[in-house]
């Protein structure tokens, strides 16, 4: 079995959250990725939402330092992701709101985009994860 961390990024903004239409899994997922050697997860959420999506986004949870050490962002949750027989991901999910750049989706990874309210969200072909989450995030963003 081979695991691989991610970073997943709702992008809340005006009471909706944008939601990709992935290439290759043909699904509708929020941006996000491969955590990089040596990058720090917060980091990762941010740089996934900047490379597929053109948005600069702050997330809900900052670092902070305490003492000698600091506090990391914190993820709103992690999910055990089966992705094949042999594979999972590790996916820490946070929650961000829009704080610059310009909506340009990345040809190389999503087909279509779409900005969805949580009544968007109850869409059948949206799966049940990417539904509560993104709903729990236009809650916690607020307007």
């Amino acid at each position: 079995m081979t695991r691989d961390f991610t970073a997943t990024t709702f992008i809340v903004q005006d009471g909706r959250t944008l939601l990709l239409f992935h290439k290759q899994i043909q699904e509708w997922f929020p941006p996000g990725g491969h955590i990089h050697k040596d990058e720090l997860p917060c980091d990762a959420a941010v740089r996934e939402v900047q490379e597929e999506s053109g948005l600069n986004v702050e997330l809900l949870s900052s670092a902070y330092p305490m003492g000698t050490v600091t506090m990391l962002s914190k993820p709103e949750c992690i999910l055990l992701e089966q992705i094949e027989p042999d594979h999972q991901h590790i996916d820490l999910i946070y929650f961000a709101r829009v704080v610059g750049g310009e909506l340009k989706v990345a040809d190389s990874e999503a087909e279509d985009h779409r900005w969805c309210t949580p009544e968007d969200l109850l869409a059948e072909e949206i799966n049940e994860d990417v539904r509560r989450l993104g709903i729990m995030a236009i809650k916690a963003v607020g307007d």
